[in-house]
């Protein structure tokens, strides 16, 4: 499995329908206690699609502060807010409609405000 999205992968492998179902509920799970910085997040993600080797999928975090070490993502935020910072001492404010780059081995520490929820590629 590429994705480093925590959380189980969906027990009914990858839809192939031409509407993808982003407003579905979310496995979620306890994250890594070495990740979390405060609070008991739970993370979940649900894999949408696989196009070109790339996943697409919907990831979505509890509030709560934990750290990441990222991967190769674009991803547009669809509900929630959040404050992302980068160990560069970038900040980034996450509400819907925002739309994000990540790269492979960034580090980063998520500071989750409301239920956030976002559509990645991957």
């Amino acid at each position: 499995m590429k994705c480093a999205h925590a959380g189980p992968r969906p027990s009914g492998g990858v839809a192939v329908n031409r509407v993808l179902d982003a407003a579905s509920e979310i496995p979620t799970a306890p994250l890594d206690p070495t990740k979390i910085v405060q609070g008991a997040p739970l993370a979940g993600f649900r894999l949408l699609a696989e196009v070109g080797g790339a996943e697409v999928g919907v990831w979505e975090m509890t509030p709560g502060i934990a750290t990441d070490v990222e991967v190769d993502e674009v991803f547009a935020v669809l509900s929630g807010s959040a404050t992302v910072t980068f160990d560069d001492g970038e900040r980034v404010e996450l509400v819907p409609g925002s739309i994000v780059r990540l790269r492979k081995h960034e580090r980063t520490t998520w500071a989750v405000h409301a239920t956030l929820r976002k559509l990645y590629v991957a």
